[in-house]
């Protein structure tokens, strides 16, 4: 595999351009379980599986490992068995999953599995959910693959530093009544800062940092490699699952001429298949995309346009060798709740700030004032539907990810929006408010954070309670 380096523009400064005038057209008025609406857990498109009585089981281990990003890039990082992305896990809907976990590092760690609906005390969250793994530790992962879909998994203890330094894998939860795919990838997109001697800045949660977009990187990868290139045949279809594990960047992505529909956003199915051209794939976003290659000889090159800048992620060749075309449908939810409303009150609300100074003269980022690990009480009622709110006052942008549950955007700055998809993540927009709706069926204490993982460490996190 030919490996390039590609020079890329850090850019820490893009909320200004994301960002958008609020207008706040609705009242705050907090009234739970006070909607209207006609929305249930039934109507959702997931639900507790029968569980088909197999045992997955994997071991895991967090360790040292020296990795090589291209020709000239080796450093010495951490990863899950020795690679970077860590294993991926494959399963089927309904499997147990057991996850055997030693951490090696001599700090402590958990991991966190990003957007799997897992039992509370399997969540990973650091005083929270469970008490930190600590150095020669061990700690056994199980739960019900419920969902099938595109998840990952990553620690939650200054996930900033531990996530940059390469602690991420990926599970796939297949089902087997969606078509089968002649190519199934699971495309992992990173990005790194490195030095010009070529080794990895480990100067983490800095100032500017946190002041500004997070940490944007130098370089950028897909499964470990700077610019792959991947070949399908003519004809061919496959199912490329793009996951974006990078601390802070966000990517736009731009498939060319290639023929591209978005069939499921964050794991779930999506209610209508959609152009993927333009999504924006915020961190810990995924997107599932099913291409089909024209029936002629041809190189495209997928790219990232986010904020008007273009990158290379990565070559698709197409072959001259001819496959029959697999006529299956495009693969959409069963069930979809209809949420397409514009007359409801907000139950909750998340004020987002950025750039305050803390009693210890660092910068902080706050929810409601608060930065964490100090943080306003807030519950959710378990199978009613509910609306939150997230406020965005400054300039910067905030991939807002709530633990354990979906939900839909319902609106932007006060006009409604009927998006196809569920998710787990939602990027505001510096000077942005969204509304989501969300109908809560797993109970317990939930983490609520912003994705830029400098932003969550500087405070930008709390709980909320389902119950």
């Amino acid at each position: 595999m030919k490996k390039y380096v590609v020079l890329l523009v850090v850019l820490p400064f893009v909320g200004f351009i994301a960002g958008s005038l609020v207008t706040n057209t609705f009242e705050n008025r907090y009234i739970p379980g006070n909607n209207d609406i006609s929305v249930n857990a039934a109507d959702l498109p997931y639900d507790n599986t029968v569980k088909t009585g197999t045992i997955k089981e994997f071991d895991l281990s967090a360790s040292t490992a020296t990795i090589q990003l291209n020709d000239n890039d080796r450093f010495e990082t951490w990863a899950y068995n020795g690679q970077v992305p860590g294993p991926e896990l494959r399963v089927e809907k309904g499997d147990t999953v057991r996850i055997n976990f030693t951490n090696n590092l001599l700090v402590d760690t958990t991991i966190h599995f990003h957007g799997i609906r897992v039992p509370n005390k399997m969540d990973g969250v650091p005083d929270v959910t469970q008490t930190p793994i600590q150095s020669g530790e061990t700690f056994t992962y199980e739960f019900v693959a419920h969902d099938a879909g595109t998840f990952w998994y990553h620690p939650h203890v200054r996930g900033n530093e531990q996530v940059e330094r390469g602690l991420y894998g990926t599970i796939v939860v297949e089902d087997p009544n969606e078509p089968s795919y002649s190519q199934d990838k699971v495309i992992v997109i990173d990005d790194w800062r490195i030095l010009a001697n070529g080794k990895l800045d480990e100067n983490f949660n800095n100032m500017h940092d946190i002041g500004h977009d997070g940490r944007w990187g130098n370089v950028i990868t897909i499964n470990g490699y700077v610019l792959p290139e991947m070949n399908i045949s003519s004809n061919e279809r496959v199912r490329y699952r793009f996951v974006n594990t990078s601390n802070a960047r966000v990517y736009t992505l731009d498939f060319g001429e290639l023929n591209a529909h978005a069939i499921a956003v964050d794991g779930v199915l999506v209610r209508d298949t959609f152009d993927p051209n333009g999504f924006e794939l915020a961190p810990g976003n995924r997107l599932d995309v099913d291409i089909t290659a024209p029936d002629s000889n041809e190189t495209f090159v997928i790219k990232d346009r986010f904020a008007g800048f273009e990158n290379d992620l990565f070559v698709v060749h197409v072959g001259e060798e001819r496959v029959d075309l697999q006529n299956f449908e495009l693969p959409q939810a069963e069930k979809y709740p209809d949420m397409n409303i514009s007359n409801y009150i907000v139950d909750r609300e998340y004020a987002l700030d950025q750039g305050g100074m803390g009693m210890m003269h660092n910068i902080v980022a706050t929810i409601n004032g608060q930065a964490y690990p100090n943080y306003q009480e807030s519950s959710l009622s378990k199978n009613e539907f509910q609306v939150i709110r997230f406020s965005n006052p400054s300039a910067r942008i905030h991939p807002m990810h709530l633990h354990g549950q979906f939900f839909k955007v319902i609106a932007r700055n006060g006009v409604s929006v009927d998006e196809p998809f569920m998710r787990d993540t939602v990027l505001v927009h510096g000077f942005e408010t969204v509304d989501v709706g969300i109908v809560p069926i797993d109970g317990g204490d939930w983490a609520l954070h912003c994705h830029i993982l400098e932003h969550a460490e500087a405070g930008m996190m709390t709980v909320v309670e389902v119950k």
